[in-house]
């Protein structure tokens, strides 16, 4: 189905709500909740006694109320100023009409000693602090200032306020509760607005109902920055229309039919599953057919034994190679396979993932090397929490475990497994197990408190693992490019052979290495080798 030629498949609705969105956006910012808002920020908010390093600055913290010494003074300065482009009369705050009150700030475990106005944006808006008092007009000293349930409360007036005027307020207070020395929760200003006629429709009126806005430094961007985002919107919204009206990714060169097996190395595999999926997609009216399945990707060794087998069985003899199956493995295949030929496709990155218990988030490589050599068994010794160290690996034929051993280890291999299931670790005690695949091992890393694992970097999505940095440097193909990022791996594809050129095997092949296979695997993190400088080698320069 379509309208104006244009067809409304997946990727056109993407479009076309990547459109709406801004615009509803800009809407909802600049008509709705910018039409009235007040804004407010805690430009201080310190105790006295933090000045007390400072020479005669103690006299700061003997400040007196009444003869009485304070209790941990603190003073606080609050702006309040209209971050909206219409005016806020006293009619919008919500309150009882007969209130005098508009806004109330609110500081638990204090006592409000003293307040004043300090600044204000024009000298007309201070008449909303003044009130008479036996005939005389004052400046507001006990009006603003109340106690409710103990806790210390500034009770600010309906300021009227055009856009962009603002007020200050200076405030003395002393602790009334909690434990001393302890800090205090932070203070809080509680206020409604409503840019709404109350004849207005019930839901215009809830829709204008909006809260007080926490601002920064300035309420708007510069003229620069205005110019910047115009363009930056005008980029989206071309990106988005050749978006809708051409495809994604440009289809397949050479679409050829058949079913294409696909296996190996378990890190590597959401990348290739995408890519066969796209693949299997744009050349569907060839008959084109990709098995690439979770059960098909059991280990880059593995990936390698089955793809030998099968040309072995099929009985291939001189130049002939399996026309429809490849397999993938992290690094370059072990010697002792004259049969299988390597192509390298791209260079992936891998991160070591550690239980978020543990609390560690760098180690250098050394103390990596001390905990894989199981000199270091708790992960206290590197500053975490008192935990037992418990290795999760893969099995040894996993090209990321090998990556690992040849890459960060210096070629030392890590432990031997204790135990089979990670399951049977002793939670009190350091110990080694192994995981079969690499969406196991992130899964027992995440339910074993201390556990620390290995994994290809795009992999990681659950909050319970944390990506360990080695020597204060994250897991990115930035770090690798330039050197200081150790753990990454070249990505390899195997056939049996050479393909035929005309089969489904060769015609993959060119589309993960040349087409637009190559932006799937950059989408999972990976550097595809012909964005390197030298693709038949596919390393970091």
């Amino acid at each position: 189905m379509g309208i104006f030629g244009v067809e409304f498949d997946f990727n056109n609705i993407v479009a076309m709500v990547s459109i709406a969105i801004p615009l509803l956006a800009f809407f909802w910012e600049f008509v709705v909740i910018r039409r009235k808002r007040l804004g407010y920020r805690f430009q201080m908010d310190t105790l006295a006694t933090d000045t007390a390093h400072a020479p005669s600055a103690d006299v700061l913290a003997r400040m007196h109320d009444n003869g009485r010494p304070l209790s941990e003074p603190s003073f606080v300065l609050l702006r309040i100023e209209n971050a909206g482009w219409r005016e806020i009369a006293p009619s919008d705050y919500l309150a009882p009409p007969a209130a005098e009150t508009g806004a109330h700030v609110l500081f638990p475990d204090r006592r409000v000693v003293g307040m004043a106005v300090t600044e204000l944006s024009h000298p007309a808006l201070r008449h909303f602090f003044v009130t008479t008092r036996e005939g005389r007009t004052q400046e507001t000293d006990g009006f603003g200032i109340g106690e409710e349930d103990g806790s210390g409360v500034i009770r600010l007036p309906r300021v009227t306020l055009n856009p962009g005027a603002h007020y200050k307020v200076l405030a003395l207070l002393e602790r009334s509760s909690g434990s001393p020395g302890a800090v205090f929760p932070d203070p809080e200003l509680q206020a409604d607005l409503t840019g709404q006629n109350r004849r207005s429709f019930a839901w215009a009126r809830w829709l204008a109902r909006l809260k007080p806005a926490q601002t920064e430094s300035h309420t708007f961007a510069s003229r620069a920055a205005k110019v910047l985002m115009s363009l930056l919107a005008m980029a989206v919204l071309l990106q988005a229309g050749l978006t809708l009206f051409w495809p994604t990714r440009p289809a397949p060169l050479d679409c050829v039919g058949g079913t294409l097996h696909l296996e190996g190395s378990t890190a590597f595999a959401p990348a290739v599953q995408a890519a066969a999926k796209e693949y299997a997609q744009l050349c569907e009216a060839k008959g084109a057919k990709i098995a690439a399945d979770d059960g098909a990707f059991q280990g880059s060794g593995e990936g390698i034994a089955a793809l030998e087998r099968t040309g072995t069985d099929a009985g291939l003899k001189g130049t002939e190679g399996l026309a429809d199956r490849i397999a993938f493995t992290d690094g370059p295949a072990d010697k002792g396979h004259p049969e299988i030929l390597p192509r390298p496709v791209s260079y992936a990155l891998f991160t070591l993932v550690v239980n978020k218990d543990a609390k560690v988030r760098n180690l250098s490589v050394q103390q990596i090397r001390d905990l894989y050599a199981k000199k270091i068994t708790n992960w206290s010794v590197v500053g975490g929490a008192d935990l037992p160290v418990h290795l999760v690996d893969r099995h040894r034929d996993s090209g990321t475990r090998n990556a690992l051993e040849k890459r960060v280890l210096n070629g030392k291999s890590v432990p031997e497994a204790d135990v089979n299931d990670c399951a049977q670790l002793a939670h009190d005690k350091p110990g080694v197990c192994e995981a079969d695949s690499t969406d196991t091992l992130l899964d027992r890393t995440a339910t074993l408190p201390g556990a620390l694992g290995y994994s290809e970097a795009s992999s990681v999505t659950s909050g319970d693992v944390v990506k360990l940095r080695i020597g204060d440097m994250p897991p990115t193909l930035d770090g690798v490019e330039n050197g200081t990022y150790p753990y990454w791996q070249t990505e390899y594809a195997y056939t049996y052979g050479e393909p035929p050129a005309d089969s489904i095997a060769a015609a993959f092949l060119r589309y993960l290495t040349d087409q637009g296979g190559k932006d799937i695997l950059r989408e999972y993190g990976n550097r595809p080798c012909p964005e390197t400088r030298y693709p038949l080698v596919c390393r970091p320069t």
